[in-house]
């Protein structure tokens, strides 16, 4: 009965800031934090509801808000990776999954932004707020792969590989479009025979729920995603968040390969 007068309470709440109610994927972040509660009282010998007795619920079916552990694999796996293209493609869709950016904010991305000694990195989201990101080790991994074939002196981290080069200094005409990026996702998307209708932000969710759902802290998440309702204490690009690293460090998935 509690539980579900907290769905009942989420599926009602409205954001002051926005008069909106909750979205359904926002609802079931909450509902897998509640999860992930559950399950370490659990573990502390406590007598509390079953974990997967807190249903979920169905995500509307025009769309997919996140990509299940198998589905996720075999799109990573899904570029040859026998060639820089191939490199690219899958270095770009780790970064997605590892650091939960924006579509807008990963093609804005340049070589000098990502320091894959430190693996992590600043980026200026919604509003111009700062916040810091983190690689897992699979990212770092394909990235390192990525830049060291590349054999040019482009500024952007992601280039396109069609159409003439760009000889002004840096090569900022050599940036991959966020359009670009996302005909990339969907390629790949029908190429894996996911069968689902997948994007960049579907990767987005799928970060948050891969945290969530082994056990990170909904707020720790809800920061690496830079969402403009947090109210705490703003992040500098410049400074880290040691609780911010440890928590994708211990929780990510790609850590553990």
């Amino acid at each position: 009965e509690v539980v579900r007068q907290y769905k009942l309470g989420l599926a009602r709440h409205v954001n002051e800031h926005t008069g909106r109610p909750l979205s359904r994927a926002t609802q079931t972040y909450f509902l897998v934090a509640l999860r992930s509660l559950l399950r370490y009282w659990a573990m502390q010998g406590l007598d509390v509801l079953a974990p997967d007795r807190v249903e979920l619920g169905k995500a509307p079916s025009r769309s997919l808000k996140f990509l299940d552990g198998d589905q996720l694999r075999r799109l990573l796996d899904a570029p040859d990776i026998n060639d820089l293209r191939g490199l690219r493609d899958r270095a770009l869709m780790e970064t997605f999954f590892s650091t939960g950016l924006r579509l807008s904010e990963l093609a804005r991305l340049d070589r000098d932004h990502i320091n894959l000694r430190t693996r992590e990195f600043g980026v200026i989201g919604k509003g111009r707020k700062p916040r810091i990101v983190f690689l897992s080790d699979a990212a770092t991994n394909w990235l390192g792969r990525y830049l060291q074939a590349r054999q040019d002196r482009w500024k952007p981290l992601f280039v396109r590989m069609k159409g003439k080069p760009d000889l002004a200094p840096g090569g900022p005409g050599m940036r991959m479009s966020t359009r670009s990026i996302e005909r990339l996702v969907g390629k790949y998307v029908r190429l894996a025979g996911l069968g689902v209708k997948a994007t960049p932000h579907t990767l987005r969710h799928s970060f948050a729920t891969d945290l969530l759902s082994n056990g990170a802290d909904l707020r720790a998440v809800q920061e690496m995603l830079g969402h403009a309702n947090l109210n705490t204490t703003q992040i500098y690009t410049h400074v880290t968040n040691p609780q911010l690293r440890a928590a994708h460090r211990k929780f990510h998935s790609g850590n553990r390969e």
